[in-house]
């Protein structure tokens, strides 16, 4: 993991911290309402003391949940790293909802609020789940809301938060702003960013872009995950392929355009894109010859997300496939 700078934020934060009981329901929105029945609101001068502070609620959370007497598996295989801004926080809540027994973390949730003074709040979250042997997980959440100048350097509350020798991934959401310092500070941060490029305007305008951090961190696209059963069927399709040259795809725009940069780049040729407006992958034909890819359930975002936190090793194939989105035609949107 690269070492980064730790810049100083500014503002006055504020922690507070609860435990979500495993007698609550496995919603993620339930522990906005369980913490309002034991928080607690600190004034704090600087960021270490935020981070102190955080550090002391989560183990206060933790010395809670073992007077149970259940046996405990603290068991984090990873940190999490999330950047939500406002519009994306319920999304954001819903997708890490189903990751939670999937992929047992510590998940830092950093909420921009880029206006109005700086500030920072925190709020402290251990949930427990028990697991077949009957012992129980406990992923903790730290929420922190960035108010003003704070939203611009979020790695001075994220680096002392990364768990030791376990690698730590970045889940950006929306479209990052690429010269900006937070994206920057992430990238150094974290072993791993994942995007997905059809929550931006015009990807295919912003993969240059992209392709730019392939050196710095290891990219996943949840984009290019969704197109995989489509890549495997047309795969299917060689030798007959090798002479192919006008996809047609129904579907998202990021989703068309990697599948035809994907064909370019493994078949060395160009590659005639038409896209037809969905907001799914639909159907593909090549040269007129429909794609069938193998019946199954679609996967749900959790699923997609849980799938990209299994790996930090770098793609080339969608690396290759970005870099020749930047090369090919513009694909041709029509409804």
């Amino acid at each position: 993991m690269a070492t980064a700078r730790v810049p100083r934020l500014e503002g006055p934060p504020v922690v507070r911290s609860t435990v979500a009981r495993k007698s609550a329901p496995r919603l993620w929105s339930d522990w906005h309402a369980l913490g309002t029945r034991a928080t607690r609101d600190i004034g704090l001068a600087d960021p270490m003391s935020v981070i102190a502070e955080v550090e002391r609620q989560l183990a206060r959370a933790r010395t809670r949940e073992q007077a149970d007497a259940v046996p405990e598996l603290r068991a984090s295989t990873m940190t999490h790293v999330v950047w939500a801004p406002p519009e994306w926080l319920a999304r954001a809540h819903k997708v890490l909802a189903g990751l939670e027994e999937r992929h047992p973390a510590r998940t830092i949730l950093l909420v921009p609020k880029p206006t109005g003074a700086a500030k920072v709040t925190a709020k402290v979250v251990v949930r427990d789940f028990g697991v077949s042997d009957g012992h129980e997980v406990l992923p903790e959440v730290v929420e922190f809301r960035l108010h003003g100048a704070s939203a611009r350097h979020p790695a001075s509350l994220v680096l002392p938060l990364l768990i030791s020798d376990l690698p730590a991934f970045c889940r950006w959401r929306g479209e990052p702003p690429w010269e900006g310092e937070a994206l920057t500070e992430l990238v150094a941060a974290c072993d791993r960013l994942v995007v997905d490029s059809s929550e931006w305007p015009a990807p295919a305008r912003r993969y240059e872009r992209l392709a730019g951090l392939f050196e710095r961190i290891a990219v996943s696209d949840l984009a290019w995950r969704r197109g995989l059963p489509w890549r495997v069927a047309i795969a299917e399709l060689w030798p007959g392929i090798r002479r192919a040259g006008h996809l047609v795809v129904e579907g998202p725009a990021a989703d068309a355009e990697l599948l035809a940069g994907w064909l370019r780049s493994r078949l060395r040729r160009p590659i005639q894109l038409t896209r037809h407006k969905a907001e799914s992958l639909r159907s593909v034909t090549l040269d007129g010859e429909v794609v069938r890819p193998t019946p199954g359930p679609r996967p749900s975002p959790s699923e997609l997300l849980s799938a990209e936190l299994d790996t930090v090793a770098r793609d080339p194939l969608y690396e290759a496939a970005v870099r020749a989105v930047r090369g090919g035609s513009s694909a041709r949107a029509r409804r």
